[in-house]
C-alpha cells in the first residue's frame, strides 16, 4: 500500500471569493504528497453542525414535514432539522427542533450517525437522532411560514423512499439507518 496516499496535501493558499450570511466560499490552493498541485473550492459553513431528527410517534408513524427548500424552489417532504445552536449538544438540539418544527418533544433520543453530504465541497456534518415516546409541545422556531406535519406508516418505508416529493439525500441515508437500528433495537 502507498503510504503517501494518506498524506494530507499542503494547503498553499486559502482566499474567500464569496460571502453570505449562512456561508462562504473558501479557494483551496494544495499541493499532494506527489508534487500535484491542484486548486479547490469548498463552501464553509458556521462550525456548529446540524441536526436531522427521524421522530416516530407512538402508532409507528414516522413523523415528517413539508416545507419549501429555496435551492430547488419548491415545497419538499422531509425530516425535521435545523442547526445546533450554542450550547446544545446534538440530542438537545433535536429534542428542539422537532418541537418547533413538528409539535412534539421526545423522552427518548438516541443518536444514530454522524454524516456529511458533500464533503469534496464542504465541512458539514449532520447529526441524525432517533426521537421516540413522543409527547405534543411546540416552540417557536425560525421558520418564515407554519410547517405542514406529515404522519407517514413506519410500515411503508420503502415507498417514502420512493415518493417523489422525498428526495433529500440525507434524509433517504437516515431511512435507512434506521431501518438496521430498528432491526436491532426492535
Amino acid at each position: 500500500m502507498n503510504t503517501s496516499m494518506h498524506i494530507k496535501p499542503e494547503i498553499l493558499k486559502l482566499s474567500r471569493p464569496e460571502r453570505s450570511r449562512l456561508f462562504h466560499v473558501e479557494q483551496v490552493h494544495l499541493r499532494f504528497s506527489n508534487g500535484e498541485e491542484r486548486m479547490f473550492e469548498r463552501l464553509i459553513t458556521p462550525p456548529r453542525g446540524a441536526v436531522m431528527v427521524i421522530a416516530i410517534d407512538e402508532d409507528d408513524h414516522l413523523i415528517l414535514i413539508r416545507e419549501y427548500a429555496a435551492g430547488l424552489d419548491e415545497y419538499v417532504l422531509t425530516l425535521p432539522k435545523g442547526v445546533i445552536d450554542p450550547g446544545e449538544d446534538p440530542v438537545q438540539a433535536a429534542n428542539r427542533e422537532l418541537q418547533e418544527e413538528a409539535g412534539f418533544g421526545a423522552r427518548e433520543l438516541h443518536p444514530l450517525k454522524r454524516i456529511s453530504a458533500a464533503p469534496n465541497y464542504m465541512g458539514h456534518m449532520l447529526d441524525l437522532v432517533i426521537a421516540r415516546d413522543l409527547y405534543p409541545s411546540k416552540l417557536e422556531g425560525d421558520e418564515p411560514e407554519p410547517l405542514e406535519v406529515v404522519r407517514y406508516p413506519l410500515s411503508q418505508i420503502d415507498d417514502l423512499i420512493t415518493q417523489a416529493d422525498f428526495h433529500e439525500g440525507r434524509a433517504i441515508a437516515a431511512l435507512f439507518l434506521l431501518k438496521n437500528w430498528l432491526a436491532e433495537n426492535r
